[in-house]
């Protein structure tokens, strides 16, 4: 599925013509301006895979955000921007080939990593109050307790809990709504399926990181599913080279003087892992 269909840029020439508009010239930075047109890129036309492939300080980034708001998409956290991200994005356009459903995002590193933090913040809260619970199944399993009237129904539940089950069991019952704890690797994986649905644009910002080599795979084939079968359209910058393989990709390299097209298998870091795999091949046999 093609929701958005090309997004322009300004060139250089327009880009300089708001430098001259300005009375003030003192600013330590016109970014986003001079970032995207030093290697000429104008114009971004989509596949329903696209991915903008470059090393740090390539652009990739910026271009998502600057996407993203220009097509005012969701996103969770918030991002660098400067005085001039509002009027270099008003002078950008964009063709839509089917409208942009609701629920369409962004979702960059730092969600990611602030998802982890709150889950992980969560747990913690959970770990101790599952403390508190082990010392409460102790004192009622081997305490001497007798009811004596209404007031002590509820200790007389958990006394009769604690005498009736495991430790384990008893834990568990009366922790209600325990969320369940996961790697980094898999809260991170949990976090692109919950907020990726059907129908939808998204664009992905280093989805990778926090990823294994094993999970970067199985999000591979997720991103590849959806795209397939449930009308997902992805823009993604990455330099994981299981990403960059994915079917039916288009992929832009911005490290190159001229943002150009091409393979993945043409890209300079999947050569040089190739390059260093190909010469270790004899300790793999």
């Amino acid at each position: 599925m093609i929701y958005l269909a090309q997004f322009q840029f300004p060139h250089k020439e327009r880009e300089y013509d708001f430098f001259l508009e300005q009375k003030r010239t003192c600013y330590d930075t016109y970014y986003p301006f001079q970032i995207l047109s030093r290697h000429d890129l104008n114009v971004l036309d989509f596949e329903p895979v696209t991915i903008l492939y470059g090393g740090n300080g390539s652009g990739k980034t910026t271009a998502l955000n600057i996407m993203a708001e220009k097509l005012g998409l969701e996103r969770d956290t918030l991002y660098n921007r400067s005085n001039f991200f509002e009027d270099y994005t008003k002078m950008c356009d964009y063709e839509i080939q089917e409208k942009i459903p609701a629920g369409s995002r962004i979702i960059t590193s730092d969600d990611v990593f602030d998802f982890m933090l709150n889950l992980r913040s969560i747990n913690e809260g959970i770990d101790r109050r599952r403390e508190e619970l082990l010392e409460d199944y102790l004192d009622a399993k081997y305490s001497h307790f007798q009811m004596k009237s209404l007031d002590d129904y509820e200790q007389l539940k958990k006394v009769t809990m604690a005498r009736s089950n495991t430790q384990s069991k008893f834990v568990r019952k009366r922790l209600a709504g325990n969320v369940r704890e996961h790697s980094n690797g898999e809260s991170a994986f949990l976090y692109f399926a919950d907020k990726i649905k059907e129908n939808g644009l998204y664009l992905l910002d280093e989805p990778e990181n926090s990823l294994s080599p094993e999970k970067q795979q199985e999000l591979l084939k997720f991103l590849e599913d959806s795209a397939r079968f449930f009308g997902c359209q992805f823009i993604i910058a990455t330099h994981s080279p299981f990403l960059l393989s994915m079917k039916g990709a288009k992929i832009y390299d911005m490290d190159e003087e001229v943002v150009d097209v091409k393979r993945w298998s043409e890209l300079e870091n999947v050569r040089a892992y190739y390059s260093f795999f190909k010469k270790h091949e004899r300790e793999f046999l």
